[in-house]
This record gives C-alpha cells, sequence and structure tokens, in this order.
C-alpha cells in the first residue's frame, strides 16, 4: 500500500529514523485468534504492513492468543489467509503463546520487586473495589501479602493447585489513580483449558494488557500501532515495558478505528449473528469480514484504495459503505467483462423469427477495453427479457416493451410487441413480438430511433443460473450504539435486516458455460457479480451481486 499523502505516524516515524532513535522500524499486526478479521481489521492491516514496507521495515504477524476459551485453529488459518489475499507478506509468524514462559519469568520478577500479588477476592469483588471514575478505588486485603507467600502462591497457580477463578494475580500500581487501567489490574488467571498452541501445559494464563506490551518488546516492535480506544491503556503499557525490565522499548501509537455505515463492527456480535444462525458463515457476502466481503466479490485493490481514501487520523467517524462500494466499482470497471443475464424472466416469442434457425451475434467483452475483445451470443426465435421490462398498462415517459411500442435488444435487432398472453389469473407469461431483420446492430440502419433498450438472452441455449441480491445486513448501525440500545432495551439483533438477501432464478449466455469461483462480470443493467466459491457448481452457475452499477457518492 502506498502512503504518498503524510500523515501523523508517519511523522513520527521518519523523526525516529532521522534522529537514530531506531535503525529499523519493525511493526506488528496482532489479532486474537477468536474470531475472523473484518474491514476494521484490514485498516490496522494496511498501516503495519504499509508503514514499514515504506520505510523498507518488517511486519510481523503475531496472534494474541492468551485466552484459550474463545481461541481456535480456524480463525488462525482463516486469519493468515485474509492477510495474503489483501497482498501482504509478513516477515515473521510469531504466537503469543510461544512467550509464556518468559511472560510467566517477568511476572515472577513483579512479584520480587513487590510489584505483584495475588489475590482471592472474586471477579465480582475486584469490580466492587476498582471504583468508578469519581470514586477513588479500595485496596484488596490480599494486597499486602509478604514477597515469600506471593511467589509461592503463584507457583502453586500453575502447578493447577487452584480452581478457576480461586485467585488471580494483579500488578500493584495505585488504586486511586485517575486512570481505572491501573487500580491494579489482572495480569493472570487461572483458566484450565485446552490451549490450541500448548496444548495442557499451562493452566494460568496472561491477561491481554499484561501480555501485548511484553510480546512488542520481545519481538523489538519499534512502533505499536493500535486503535483509539487502547489510548487509556498505554500507561499500563508503559508500565508493563518498564517495571518487567525489557531491553525494548516500543512506542504505542493510536489511531481512529474505521467504522462503516449499517456495519457491526464487533466480532462478539458477528459471532452471535453465525452462532444464532442469521447468516451461513464467517464468510457470509452480508458480513464485513475479508472473507465475506471475498465472496463476495470485492478485491484486495479496493479495500486497499479504500482504507488508503480514509486516511490516519485520531478520529473516527463512521465512513458511508458506498465509499467503500464506490471503490469496488472503479476497480472493476476495467476487469470484468460485460455480459448479459435476465434475473426475473419473462418469455419472448418473436413470431416472426424462422423457427429452428440460430444466429450467432457479436458482442464486445468491455467496451472500455476494446483489446479484451468480442465474445458471441445465440439469437432465436424464443428469448427470456426481465419482468420489469414489460408493463400492459404504462405511466408516461415509460419506453421499455408495452402492446404497439418498439424496442431495441441490446446487440441484436428492434422488436415490437403485438400480442400478450396470461394464464388463467390474468398474469403475464409470455410477449409475442415480431422483429424488423434490417435493424440489426451495427448494419448502420438509421431509419428510425428507439428511446428503449433492453438485454436478453436466448431460451434455447441459455444456462439457468442463480443470483444472489444483498442488502445492508444491519439497518442504522452507525446510530446503533450500545448505550442507546441499552436504553432503548433493544439489542442490535433488533436492527437486522430481515430482507438482507433476495435469491432468483434466471438465465444467463451460454458463453458463461465454464466460468469458476470469483470470476467476475458486469451484468447489462444489473450491476457487478462474483461467481460464488462456496455453493456454485458445473451444473448450477450461484452469482453474488457485489455492487450495482451506479452510486451517489462522490470522492
Amino acid at each position: 500500500m502506498e502512503h504518498n499523502s503524510s500523515n501523523f505516524i508517519k511523522s513520527i516515524i521518519k523523526e525516529d529514523l532521522e534522529t537514530g532513535k531506531h535503525k529499523e522500524i519493525i511493526t506488528r499486526f496482532p489479532p486474537e485468534p477468536n474470531g475472523y478479521l473484518h474491514i476494521g481489521h484490514a485498516k490496522s492491516i494496511c498501516i503495519n504492513f504499509g508503514l514499514a514496507d515504506e520505510f523498507n521495515g518488517r511486519t510481523n504477524l503475531r496472534f494474541d492468543d492468551t485466552n484459550p476459551l474463545k481461541e481456535d485453529q480456524e480463525y488462525v488459518d482463516a486469519i493468515k489467509e485474509d492477510v495474503k489475499w489483501l497482498g501482504f507478506e509478513w516477515e515473521e509468524l510469531r504466537f503469543a503463546s510461544d512467550y509464556f514462559e518468559e511472560m510467566y519469568e517477568r511476572a515472577v520478577l513483579l512479584i520480587k520487586k513487590g510489584k505483584a500479588y495475588v489475590d482471592d477476592l472474586t471477579a465480582e469483588e475486584i469490580r466492587e473495589y476498582r471504583g468508578t471514575l469519581t470514586q477513588p478505588g479500595k485496596e484488596s486485603p490480599y494486597r499486602n501479602r509478604s514477597i515469600e507467600e506471593n511467589l509461592d502462591l503463584f507457583e502453586r497457580m500453575r502447578n493447577g493447585e487452584f480452581e478457576n477463578g480461586q485467585k488471580v494475580l494483579r500488578a500493584k500500581i495505585d488504586m486511586s489513580s485517575p486512570n481505572i487501567n491501573l487500580r491494579d489490574p489482572v495480569i493472570y488467571r487461572i483458566s484450565h483449558a485446552t490451549h490450541h498452541n500448548t496444548g495442557d501445559k499451562w493452566c494460568i494464563y496472561p491477561m491481554y494488557a499484561f501480555a501485548h506490551p511484553l510480546e512488542d518488546a520481545i519481538e523489538n516492535v519499534t512502533h505499536s500501532l493500535c486503535t483509539v480506544e487502547f489510548e487509556d491503556q498505554r500507561p499500563l503499557y508503559n508500565w508493563v515495558v518498564e517495571e518487567c525490565e525489557m531491553e525494548s522499548t516500543p512506542q504505542q501509537i493510536e489511531f481512529g478505528r474505521l467504522n462503516v455505515t449499517n456495519t457491526v463492527m464487533s466480532k462478539r456480535k458477528l459471532k452471535q449473528l453465525v452462532d444464532e444462525g442469521f447468516v451461513d458463515g464467517w464468510d457470509d457476502p452480508r458480513m464485513p469480514t475479508i472473507s465475506g466481503l471475498r465472496r463476495k466479490g470485492y478485491t484486495p485493490e479496493a479495500i486497499r484504495e479504500f482504507v488508503k481514501e480514509t486516511g490516519v487520523s485520531k478520529g473516527s467517524g463512521a465512513v458511508d459503505e458506498a465509499m467503500l462500494e464506490h471503490f469496488v466499482r472503479e476497480d472493476l470497471k476495467l476487469k470484468a467483462p460485460r455480459t448479459m443475464g435476465v434475473l426475473r424472466p419473462l418469455k419472448v416469442v418473436i413470431t416472426n423469427y424462422p423457427e429452428g434457425q440460430v444466429e450467432m451475434l457479436d458482442a464486445e467483452i468491455n467496451p472500455e477495453v476494446p483489446e479484451m475483445g468480442m465474445r458471441q451470443i445465440p439469437f432465436s426465435r424464443e428469448i427470456y427479457i426481465e419482468q420489469d421490462d414489460f408493463m400492459e398498462n404504462p405511466p408516461n415517459k415509460y419506453f421499455r416493451l408495452f402492446p404497439g411500442n418498439e424496442v431495441r435488444l441490446k446487440h441484436a435487432y428492434f422488436i415490437k410487441c403485438e400480442d400478450v398472453i396470461k394464464d388463467e389469473n390474468g398474469h403475464v407469461v409470455e410477449i409475442h413480438c415480431t422483429y424488423d431483420p434490417e435493424t440489426k446492430s451495427g448494419s448502420g440502419f438509421t431509419g428510425r430511433k428507439v428511446k428503449g433498450t433492453l438485454h436478453w438472452v436466448d431460451a434455447t441455449n441459455s444456462i439457468p443460473a442463480e443470483f444472489r441480491l444483498y442488502e445492508p445486513l444491519i439497518l442504522d448501525a452507525d446510530k446503533n450504539t450500545e448505550s442507546e440500545e441499552e436504553a432503548e432495551g433493544k439489542t442490535f439483533l433488533d436492527y437486522v435486516n430481515k430482507n438482507s438477501l433476495e435469491v432468483l432464478e434466471g438465465f444467463i449466455e451460454p458463453n458463461m458455460k465454464d466460468i469458476v469461483a470469483h470470476d467476475k462480470f458486469q451484468f447489462f443493467r444489473h450491476g457487478y457479480f462474483n461467481v460464488d466459491p462456496k455453493h456454485s457448481t458445473a451444473e448450477k452457475k450461484v452469482f453474488n451481486r457485489i455492487v450495482s452499477l451506479k452510486s451517489s457518492f462522490k470522492l
């Protein structure tokens, strides 16, 4: 990712190199493997990898795997795939769990320095003792245990002598600090759980706020880039690095997180959508996960350009999802072949076209990129058009097909509606038309003009296809904050759009018979579509609509 424009992080890095504070820039992307990455993570990936690339530094991919109850190898594999798909290569693959022994030793050092103690309070009592933003905290009755007793208890915690929740190790900082994060935070908890990487070797695990700065320091990370919600954690981050006497001292720098309208960015909420069956997995095209966007048909280039355009600042306002869609259109318009697909078919019989005759018509693959060449489309007596391209009693200025009206068929001929066939319920099931053989596209015919141009597919030779049209999964999510939900007695599930997916059965051109997963096309008038990698088969082609053709968004 190119960072041609300047930003405050880039300025800090530049100065650190010029003053000799650092000889090399080392960043890291540190996801917790407890869910799939989403579009917000894409910003962090692009910033960390992009800035290191720009200054000839390196970036580690490191899994912050300190909570075995929520982590899974599935998430590790998915995250690695997403980072690669976005176009980035990590220097080293690391796991927080690789450093568990060193973290334990650093915790022992804190105890020996009188900077940590074993506490017997319950989680609820610890919360009560912590105080509030206006009230100082209360010291635990176990805060002044001797160093010897703390060392003994902490070792016995490691040896598995205590139950989950029976004891914790806490940093000994300041229970009256105005920063609640410094009120003796828990740094180790007991969890008799199998870890995806270390198995059953450990039954105590470091807390994220303790482990994360140590991981950065162990890896000699120079700039620890994270989102603004960690700003209040920075004093604790620095305390851990200093009091644990780490040789390397990374600098934590916060930037504004990426929020997108009509989208939830909480992994907990996304997991709930998956677990409760609102979607068909983490890679559902309605999900803001990178795997969901990939399956929908978004391109890594479009996502990188979008992230670049949002910039790097301290602010965290919501970006209109139309902006992301704009970059997808911009990327696909010169890449995607043009084609025709009918999503809601209505049969048209051209009564004066010779029965049994099939004519091959020429059509450009992409008029904006002539070197992509031409394709051939069959045309015969029976074709399909869209149901909404015909009206029996149209309003004024309706230029498509109606009784007595003439329209152009894209790449083909003028046809005129002569008759309408209905079923016993009065529904239109077939249109009878005549065509004018003099009006073939490309023939130079200038005899008369028509105002409507319709897309179509040949009924005899077309291929059946399924089309999936998506709307936002969450409505008004940008207004849908946790506090508002609670005040209104709602959860974010109350904002789930029950009409977020429409599945249609239609037809595509026969020249598409050999398409494969992730092939992308622009269907005339309908938008850009991606061949679904999960459900599309040789027998049944399934398309996900990536974006519609038009947008009101302006950069």
